[in-house]
């Protein structure tokens, strides 16, 4: 397969008619072998419009979905970005290419382990995995210029809002299925705002639940 030409398909099929505008984000998008992240039975289907599967727990999702939620964020070439649910490293990688250094953290050892082989194989200097609860964070790394959850959550746990920095922003999609919003949280002093901006479809973290309601 050619894995080129169906990533310049990818830009102009599934990204700009998505309203994906920012040249930065199409250009890293067509420069980073999405192929490498996916597992080996999948690779053929690298660049197709849907999730992919990266483990029982874990959800790659669609190059079009990730793009909307990349230029939500407004990455800058200045920051510093938390990669939260990175899987095996594709949304590190790209993200890689527009800020200074990423973060990426992952709840699933090998996971995380693999996209440091990744990483490095595309000699990606700087962009680091880690593993631990994608709930917490990663603080002795914060504050942080940007957060990008990965996929959708009922709610944005407050450790990663207080991670990050003055002026930060974080993107999220709450909710699932059609009615799941992504959302642009901006800290301004000790105080976070979130703004709805368009419904996604994102894989679901899992992780990140509301707590029950007591119920008497």
């Amino acid at each position: 397969m050619d894995f080129s030409r169906a990533r310049r398909t990818m830009v102009d099929n599934q990204l700009r008619t998505s309203g994906i505008t920012d040249w930065r984000i199409l250009d890293a998008m067509n420069r980073i072998p999405r192929e490498k992240f996916v597992p080996d039975t999948h690779a053929d289907f690298a660049y197709s419009d849907e999730p992919i599967a990266l483990s029982a727990s874990r959800t790659m999702a669609s190059p079009a979905d990730f793009a909307r939620l990349v230029q939500l964020a407004e990455v800058g070439s200045q920051d510093v970005v938390l990669d939260v649910a990175c899987g095996t490293g594709y949304s590190t990688a790209v993200l890689s290419l527009l800020a200074n250094a990423v973060v990426a953290l992952e709840s699933d050892e090998v996971l995380a382990g693999r996209a440091n082989d990744i990483l490095s194989d595309l000699d990606i200097g700087n962009a680091a995995a880690v593993s631990g609860p994608i709930e917490n964070g990663v603080a002795k790394e914060a504050p942080f210029d940007v957060i990008i959850l990965e996929g959708a959550v009922d709610v944005v746990p407050g450790a990663l809002l207080d991670q990050l920095r003055d002026g930060g922003r974080l993107v999220a999609v709450i909710g699932t299925g059609n009615s799941a919003v992504a959302h642009l949280y901006v800290k301004t002093g000790n105080d976070v705002a979130p703004l709805p901006s368009f419904n996604a479809s994102l894989p679901v973290l899992g992780r990140f639940g509301a707590a029950p309601a007591f119920v008497f």
